[in-house]
């Protein structure tokens, strides 16, 4: 496996295999690799002749009091498991490499980068689209593969593509969880012990509203009264937010709709924040 930490060379080398008639799938990540991030690669090698994992830190998409100095950093795990994983090409830039000096331009798409984590964490989307359109700019994936956990930035990056007309298609990937629940998450070694067994509360209570839409409940206040009474039960446990969103849109609903209904939540786990979802 090849490691580039220069975006030039990155970008030769992927024109390289487009000129060659090579399918290319990117697995764009902020490091600190786990499981989930392993079954997108799995899902890119099914969709390319080659594979590349970006590993970047995005100082862009971090608000000025969040965890950018304390986010995990495990560079050389996260290289030797992308090897052991057949990635044939990891890259790894620095911020100068990325935002040189007089770097100005941002992308941002409106309404969908509005509600949920986009109230909460201004900014943020912001500087998730322009990472991710640079990358793919510098990459020209065929494919690019992201996970439903983050379910608001991958329906807002898909709308990014769609709007800007770049020719990748973006895939999205189910939640990989541990098996009491829990979403896998970088930021779940935060957690201290307790904390770590109050966590899967909150896929339990997303999953006690799934279990009532199937049951025929359509009222979303009373599918998040559900979902919420079960979260509630947890002091450790604050919720941020727990909403009913269309899954097109991500415009409030006040009943769901089968197959466009996405019930996501943020909460606080002592002092770290934990989001999920589930698609109705």
């Amino acid at each position: 496996m090849e490691v580039i930490h220069d975006p030039a060379e990155y970008q030769q080398r992927t024109l390289a295999w487009r000129r060659d008639g090579l399918r290319h799938a990117l697995v764009p990540t902020m490091g600190a690799l786990h499981a989930g991030h392993y079954r997108l690669i799995e899902e890119a090698r099914a969709h390319a002749e080659r594979v590349s994992v970006s590993l970047f830190v995005n100082p862009k998409q971090f608000g000025p009091s969040e965890d950018l100095a304390k986010y995990p950093r495990t560079f050389e795990a996260d290289r030797a498991a992308c090897a052991v994983r057949g990635v044939d090409l990891l890259f790894a830039p620095d911020a100068e490499a990325m935002y040189p000096a007089g770097f100005q331009t941002h992308v941002e798409v409106a309404g969908l980068s509005e509600p949920l984590c986009g109230a909460a964490r201004p900014g943020h989307f912001r500087g998730v689209t322009t990472v991710v359109l640079k990358l793919l700019l510098l990459g020209q994936p065929t494919a690019a593969i992201f996970g439903w956990k983050d379910a608001q930035q991958f329906l807002v990056l898909r709308r990014m593509a769609r709007d800007l007309a770049v020719p990748v298609e973006m895939i999205g990937v189910e939640t990989v969880r541990e098996p009491d629940g829990l979403a896998l998450s970088s930021r779940n070694a935060y957690l201290s012990a307790a904390e770590r067994g109050a966590a899967p509360a909150i896929y339990r209570g997303l999953s006690v509203a799934r279990e009532a839409f199937g049951r025929g409940e359509r009222d979303a206040a009373k599918l998040i009264a559900a979902a919420r009474a079960e979260i509630a039960r947890e002091p450790l446990l604050t919720i941020e937010y727990l909403e009913a969103r269309s899954l097109e849109t991500l415009a409030e609903l006040t009943r769901a709709e089968e197959g466009n209904t996405l019930l996501a939540a943020a909460v606080r786990c002592g002092s770290t924040r934990l989001i999920d979802n589930v698609r109705l």
